[in-house]
């Protein structure tokens, strides 16, 4: 079957698409949501405690001329999941590509963990995963328009480190669930890919966590920490017509670490 193939002016651009960007008032989420926006696409910037930051990010868009909403949802309530979608058709329009970046992280070992703190990992880094991309899956079957996922990982996923083994287990478990989506939905036209960032830089992390900054420093081939763009852009890639064949992928945005021996 013979496909329409863009001209290379066109591959990123996402003119016309609705993005929905979880976790996007800061940090990672916010970076990518900024990359789709200039892009072109119609961005909601979906939040949960941080509405200030969201509503922050999207005037930023705003004043850039770009068409952005903040969104509230709590993603491991269904209510909630399908409330947030019915407003960001309201808004924007139905959903052409799903970024799934909002994630719980942290630090104990699974020594200490309780089951508490096990399952409340499990249920932000997957289980809200799973509500939201179904729903909007199911949406975008219905319209028959295809779409694109993008479930943000880590390199985590594939080699874990004391007091991450918890969360270590929720991104490995992101990407065999991004394979499986995409196994299921490609015949609807609908793509499912992974992004696994490393260190990327925020305000303070020297000062947070200068042993492991250290550590990575002293590794990373290519000499610095990640930007947020850098993850932005590899979002940006797999949401737009430059990735149209691709599907379970996961791109490993690191400087190159995961290719030196741990050992």
């Amino acid at each position: 079957m013979k496909t329409t193939i863009p001209a290379v002016a066109g591959l990123l651009d996402l003119t016309g698409k609705v993005a929905l960007v979880t976790g996007a008032g800061a940090g990672i989420g916010r970076g990518i949501a900024g990359r789709l926006a200039e892009a072109g696409a119609a961005v909601a910037v979906h939040y949960r405690g941080g509405e200030a930051e969201a509503r922050s990010a999207v005037a930023t868009l705003q004043a850039a001329g770009r068409k952005a909403a903040a969104v509230p949802m709590e993603l491991t309530d269904p209510q909630s999941v399908e409330a947030g979608i019915a407003s960001v058709a309201k808004a924007l329009g139905p959903v052409d590509i799903l970024v799934n970046n909002a994630a719980r992280q942290t630090h104990s070992t699974l020594s200490e963990m309780g089951l508490d703190e096990w399952q409340a990992m499990l249920a932000t880094n997957l289980d809200g995963v799973f509500l939201l991309s179904k729903a909007v899956i199911a949406a975008m079957i219905a319209r028959k328009s295809g779409g694109a996922i993008v479930n943000i990982a880590s390199i985590s996923a594939m080699n874990s480190t004391i007091t991450h083994g918890h969360y270590a287990t929720s991104k490995a478990g992101l990407l065999m669930l991004t394979r499986a989506q995409a196994a299921e939905f490609g015949p609807h036209g609908i793509r499912a890919n992974a992004v696994s960032p490393g260190v990327i830089y925020r305000q303070g992390i020297e000062n947070a966590w200068p042993s492991g900054v250290k550590r990575w420093m002293d590794k990373v081939p290519l000499g610095r920490m990640g930007d947020v763009e850098d993850v932005g852009d590899a979002v940006l890639f797999l949401a737009s017509p430059a990735s149209r064949f691709i599907t379970g992928a996961n791109l490993v945005v690191d400087g190159g670490v995961s290719v030196l021996s741990t050992y």
